[in-house]
C-alpha cells in the first residue's frame, strides 16, 4: 500500500506543476509526450486525485501520529 501511496502522490505532483505551467506560461509538458501517452497520464493523475481524496478522509484513522493517545509528535 506505500507504493501505492507513493505512485499516487507523484501522480499528483506531475498533474499540479503540469496545470502550473499552462496556467502561468501556456507550456503542457504532458502534451510533448503524445497523445495516448499524455490520455493516459491524464486518467492516472485522476485516479491519483481520487486516492489523495480517499487519503484525507482516512488520514486521522491511519496515522501514526494522528492515533488519539499516541505519544510521537510531529
Amino acid at each position: 500500500m506505500k507504493g501505492l501511496h507513493i505512485v499516487s502522490w507523484i501522480l499528483l505532483v506531475v498533474g499540479g506543476l503540469n496545470w502550473g505551467l499552462v496556467g502561468a506560461f501556456d507550456l503542457n509538458v504532458v502534451e510533448y509526450l503524445g497523445s495516448t501517452i499524455a490520455t493516459i497520464v491524464y486518467v492516472l493523475v485522476g485516479i491519483a486525485a481520487i486516492a489523495a481524496i480517499v487519503e484525507i478522509v482516512t488520514h486521522k484513522k491511519c496515522c501514526s501520529c494522528c492515533v488519539k493517545g499516541s505519544s510521537q509528535s510531529m
